[in-house]
């Protein structure tokens, strides 16, 4: 019927584990912890650990408190959070460069449309117009993209 009858025996029984009492026994020079009276020596009775973080789970791999691990994974997230804002300018100004030649590309287009219509025009009113839009388009080709 259930498939994990061991596990959940386990479960049900680890639960009064961490409230029970510890003895210290000292009897002729050595020291020993039991969980009942000693039958020989002196035994004392040790208080329950503190809740929270004891003083032997605060040492880190380095052998350091938990202050200094926590000093050092909040200058990690700084860190990661400074390399994540290069990354995003640097794409920014990736997107605004790709932007800025794709309207020099349509600037030279005009211009060179600007031209071939001079080319093809007669003289007269026509030719005066398009002689016009063509040193615009020269000009603003100039001004957006020199070089």
């Amino acid at each position: 019927m259930f498939r994990y009858p061991f596990m959940l025996a386990a479960v049900l029984f680890s639960t009064g584990l961490h409230a029970q009492t510890v003895y210290k026994c000292s009897a002729g020079g050595k020291t020993s912890y039991a969980d009942r009276p000693c039958a020989q020596g002196t035994s004392k009775t040790l208080p329950p650990p503190p809740a929270g973080i004891s003083a032997a789970d605060t040492l880190g791999p380095q052998g350091g408190d938990a202050r200094t691990l926590l000093a050092l994974e909040k200058a990690r997230i700084a860190r990661e959070q400074e390399q994540a804002r290069e990354e995003r300018g640097q794409a920014r100004q990736a997107r605004a460069t790709r932007v800025h030649r794709q309207k020099c590309d349509k600037l030279r287009l005009r211009r060179k449309w600007a031209d071939e219509d001079l080319a093809r025009s007669v003289h007269g009113r026509a030719y005066e117009a398009a002689r016009t839009k063509a040193r615009r388009a020269a000009e603003s080709l100039a001004v957006e993209c020199p070089a």
